[in-house]
């Protein structure tokens, strides 16, 4: 049993939904972008520590996790870059998507994405950006395991991983839903 596992069976999180399933949604923000003159921000592509981060951050996932049953992804380039990177860390590719609605989305945005996916999806993988993402691991989670909670509220760094857990299906994800199982930083 994975630690996220484990944490989730003690705080009541272990097959306790309505439809009977346990979800996981695994939040990665990009890894460290550059900030070429004359480049709009869409376009950034990963500067040289993202570039060693991103790798850290798919080894973590590939030893941490199962690999997910679907990945959302901004289409901005340095989340693009991260998720290829972190990727090929992987045994498998997952299908991913690259959702326009990601880049420069809100907490209440990512929420009503993540809300309309499908319910056969256990794993979801979302790549996205701050101040966003942070504010959506603050939003769901209700509860969490040891100091996850507070590092989070501290900072949420470029590559930075968490993982929320929620009983039942993804449509049930709203303000204190979710378990906050797990929460890292990886570095290249």
């Amino acid at each position: 049993m994975r630690h996220s596992d484990k944490v989730a069976e003690v705080h009541g999180v272990r097959d306790a939904g309505p439809d009977g399933t346990v979800r996981r949604l695994v939040i990665l923000r990009h890894a460290k972008s550059a900030w070429p003159d004359g480049v709009p921000d869409h376009d950034r592509p990963l500067g040289p520590r993202g570039l060693r981060d991103a790798p850290a951050a798919g080894r973590l996932l590939a030893r941490s996790f199962d690999v997910p049953d679907l990945v959302l992804c901004s289409p901005a380039r340095r989340t693009r870059e991260t998720w290829d990177l972190a990727a090929a860390e992987l045994d498998r590719m997952p299908p991913v998507r690259h959702d326009p609605s990601l880049y420069a989305a809100d907490a209440q945005d990512l929420l009503d994405v993540v809300r309309e996916v499908s319910p056969e999806v256990g794993t979801l993988l979302l790549v996205g950006h701050n101040p966003g993402l942070e504010d959506l691991v603050l939003l769901a989670a209700g509860a969490a395991a040891g100091d996850a909670l507070e590092r989070v509220r501290a900072k949420f760094p470029t590559s930075a991983v968490a993982v929320l857990t929620l009983q039942g299906p993804w449509s049930h994800l709203g303000p204190g839903a979710a378990l906050l199982t797990d929460f890292a930083v990886p570095r290249g």
